[in-house]
């Protein structure tokens, strides 16, 4: 285990002591802000995080998880799951996806890479196809990357240009796909008169065509292959934004569920489909929504839907979304190198780990906890568990989720003994906070602080510690808001809803009967961010970080 040659033996804390089970819960998109209506953890029944914020103030307090302080390209980025657990498992910020695609596209080192060379040699006699989500949100994909490599591409030979668009509406305003579309179309124009052929080609809305994740519905991923790949979608339009503006009128749809659509010329023929010899690029950076059609375009061997038919492509993502899986196999920009994980280095000093959620989230305590890597360090030393998460329904649908099962699972692993760490992922807030339903989301939130209670409660039993924090924030603010912290309101008066992420901090508390007196917060080190997380962490466990690590937030004081 571990790199060969390197010391992965971690100094002994001096003032605290080793083997205490810890308790180490994650609650997704669980933020701090302002009380008010919109503020859905403020509303809900929330007694146990509220304990924890009134109980002992040198054990509470707020951490950065958004920008800088997770690796994101400025402060105005919202932080998101994968870069908030790449942080809280690192111990270290690394440049994470959009930070690493504007590097890559402003050195132009991009273009000097082995993925666009590939993609490159379909440029002289075929077309170019980029597929990807329409939006500034920079919680997946940026409008500005987007135009950025369609012009590196076109001025590196690409004749014949493709763009199949996926609209937001999630983490950004519900319409604005409006906007990005006629900047799009605006931008191809002028390509178009420098004599490169480049159109919009289809389009959908991002939870209803292609971007689906975790295999919940492949029906999603379907959708979008059949108007990609094939050309075959109910509704045909001649240009983008008009589709759109038609599709939008329909009865409840939304940016977010837009019916796929196909762009058609004169001749009602579609002006896009994928063939044989064309090249493709994922322009997402973001892994998780994209796994699914890398394995539909990359894998000759596939049952998931019948795709009619497989063209021989030469396909290419913005980044390799599955390090594991090696998917896809050419990729645009190189990952970030996230080495000596916290979870690799505890397991190496005997920390036995257990780490569980359901499915929309178990990735985050596994995968991306573990800097992008799937499976164990040592399968004698951890156990994963995932929990099966509702599919075919909307998650404001069953806003409980699977939040007892999970605290149930880690209950009984920490009453085994068997497991030094027990951490898992509550995905209530965010997951139904997404969904924009106000009163779900306060469901969501009670039932989230239930389960803690559930895990808390097993803590006390076995005399441990328990460590309590967020990846990143969402349900605390609901509603859209001006500059003065306004809500918003339509044209009809009523509040324009949030459902993206916040740029809000998140609270970490620490406690439990086997936290060593004196154990409290520091003061100076106002700015810490998730990346600290793992070196308090690793004291709490009785060991010191190692000395590259973002310092730790906690101090033993003599009482």
């Amino acid at each position: 285990m571990g790199t060969s040659g390197f010391n992965w033996k971690l100094a002994d804390h001096p003032k605290l002591p080793k083997g205490k089970t810890i308790g180490l819960i994650v609650l997704d998109g669980w933020g701090e802000a302002n009380p008010d209506q919109y503020n859905c953890i403020h509303v809900a029944e929330t007694p146990v995080m509220d304990s924890f914020k009134k109980g002992a103030p040198e054990r509470w307090r707020l951490v950065r998880a958004h920008g800088t302080a997770v690796g994101l390209p400025t402060e105005d980025d919202m932080g998101n799951s994968e870069v908030g657990h790449n942080a809280l498992g690192a111990g270290r910020i690394f440049a994470q996806g959009a930070k690493l695609v504007d590097s890559a596209l402003e050195t132009g080192k991009l273009y000097e890479g082995e993925g666009f060379k590939y993609i490159k040699e379909s440029f002289p006699t075929n077309t170019l196809h980029l597929i990807g989500l329409l939006s500034d949100g920079g919680v997946h994909s940026r409008l500005d990357q987007l135009l950025l490599l369609v012009k590196g591409a076109s001025e590196r030979g690409a004749k014949r240009i493709r763009v199949h668009i996926l609209t937001d509406g999630r983490d950004v305003l519900d319409g604005s796909s409006v906007g990005f579309a006629e900047t799009l179309e605006n931008y191809l124009a002028q390509l178009r008169e420098k004599g490169v052929d480049a159109q919009i080609a289809s389009g959908g809305g991002r939870m209803y065509v292609t971007m689906d994740r975790y295999e919940n519905d492949w029906g999603v991923v379907k959708r979008g292959w059949d108007a990609q790949v094939l050309g075959e979608a109910p509704h045909k339009f001649k240009n983008a934004v008009e589709a759109i503006k038609t599709l939008r009128q329909e009865p409840n749809t939304s940016d977010q569920y837009l019916p796929p659509f196909v762009i058609v010329d004169e001749n009602g023929k579609p002006v896009g489909p994928i063939v044989d010899g064309d090249a493709v690029v994922t322009f997402n950076f973001r892994a998780d929504r994209m796994v699914m059609i890398a394995k539909a375009l990359e894998y000759a061997d596939f049952d998931k839907f019948d795709r009619v038919r497989f063209p021989k492509i030469r396909y290419a993502g913005m980044l390799q979304y599955d390090g594991e899986l090696k998917l896809p196999s050419k990729y645009l920009v190189e990952p970030p190198e996230i080495d000596r994980t916290s979870g690799e280095y505890l397991t190496y000093n005997g920390v036995r780990t257990f780490a569980c959620s359901e499915t929309v989230k178990f990735g985050h305590v596994t995968f991306f906890w573990n800097g992008n890597r799937s499976g164990y360090f040592n399968p004698q030393m951890e156990e994963y568990v995932e929990i099966p998460s509702d599919s075919g329904i909307t998650f404001n649908v069953q806003p409980k989720m699977k939040a007892v099962e999970i605290a149930e699972k880690a209950r009984d692993a920490i009453l085994s003994k068997k497991f030094e760490q027990v951490r898992v992922n509550l995905p209530n807030s965010d997951m139904v906070g997404h969904t924009g339903d106000i009163e779900a989301t306060v469901v969501a939130c009670k039932a989230a602080d239930e389960a803690v209670k559930i895990i808390i409660d097993a803590i006390e039993q076995v005399g441990g510690i328990y460590v309590v924090t967020a990846d990143h924030g969402n349900a605390e603010d609901m509603v859209k808001r001006n500059k003065k912290g306004q809500p918003l309101l339509d044209k009809n008066g009523n509040i324009q809803i949030l459902t993206s992420h916040t740029l809000q901090p998140v609270p970490i508390a620490i406690g439990g009967p086997g936290l060593a007196p004196g154990v409290q917060f520091r003061k100076d080190v106002p700015n810490g961010g998730l990346a600290n997380v793992a070196a308090t962490v690793m004291n709490l466990h009785g060991f010191e970080a190692p000395a590259d690590y973002e310092t730790t937030l906690i101090e033993v004081v003599d009482k």
